[in-house]
């Protein structure tokens, strides 16, 4: 059996012991589980969520026979006050939360794919969120760029004081974030199901052009200047980078390769 059989499989076996404990109403498969099925691969892994009756979140939440019944947990991990990520015995790896009804009314999440829903329960609009899930795309370059241009100077200077690892995050995580949030104007998208809560999922699929040069924008932990130079060449080329600015930060890579 593949691992999207698997998968499936075992999402459908997380509906059936739902049905069988009487208290839940609509299991929701998200992410590669939910609506985007066509992405599943060897190392796709279970996010759903499961909505109950008023009065029995706490129950799912405290006990995980539900869970148990359909196969032995190896780990599991409270990591939020409404979920957990779990691990069962045969490496299928999970992550989900518990909601009542009432919770989803106004919130934002990814639209889901009804697994199982209780015979008496109607409202399987609730899959798809009143409130989707807000871009973290800009739809203009002077924020981002200027930001990103900011966090290559702090972090070069930071760097040549020895705070490698402060400066390591400032340059090749921050930086590189910013240009992420408006790639979109910078090069065509592929249409490759974009995450909207990480710009960086996919983007080898999504930004083909901009992939090719990442590795020299992250280069690691040693060679921050290195990256620095590589990023803000990258802006100079698509930006009008204010020259003393571009000087300085082309000072600070120098003095921090020393």
């Amino acid at each position: 059996m593949s691992k999207k059989e698997s998968l499936l499989q075992r999402l459908d076996e997380i509906g059936k012991s739902l049905e069988r404990s009487g208290g839940a109403l609509l299991l929701l498969g998200v992410g590669s589980v939910g609506i985007e099925t066509e992405r599943m691969d060897e190392y796709s892994d279970l996010d759903f969520f499961v909505i109950v009756k008023p009065g029995e979140k706490d129950r799912y939440i405290n006990r995980l026979d539900w869970l148990e019944e359909v196969h032995s947990l190896a780990y599991s991990f409270k990591n939020s006050d409404v979920g957990y990520k779990i691990l069962f015995e045969d490496g299928i790896y999970g992550e989900y939360a518990i909601f009542e009804e009432r919770e989803l009314a106004n919130a934002s999440y990814p639209e889901g794919r009804v697994v199982w829903k209780d015979p008496s329960y109607h409202n399987t609009g609730i899959a798809k969120p009143s409130k989707p899930v807000p871009s973290k795309k800009r739809d203009s370059l002077d924020f981002p760029l200027n930001e990103a241009l900011t966090n290559l100077y702090v972090g070069l200077g930071r760097y040549a004081r020895g705070e490698r690892l402060s400066a390591t995050r400032f340059v090749q995580s921050y930086a590189v974030d910013n240009i992420l949030s408006v790639l979109h104007l910078l090069e065509q998208e592929v249409d490759y199901f974009p995450d909207p809560f990480g710009m960086e999922r996919r983007v080898e699929q999504r930004y083909p052009r901009f992939a090719d040069m990442i590795g020299g924008m992250i280069q690691g932990y040693d060679r921050v200047p290195e990256s620095a130079l590589r990023i803000l060449n990258f802006i100079e080329e698509v930006y009008p980078v204010n020259p003393r600015l571009s000087a300085e930060i082309r000072r600070l890579a120098q003095i921090a390769s020393r």
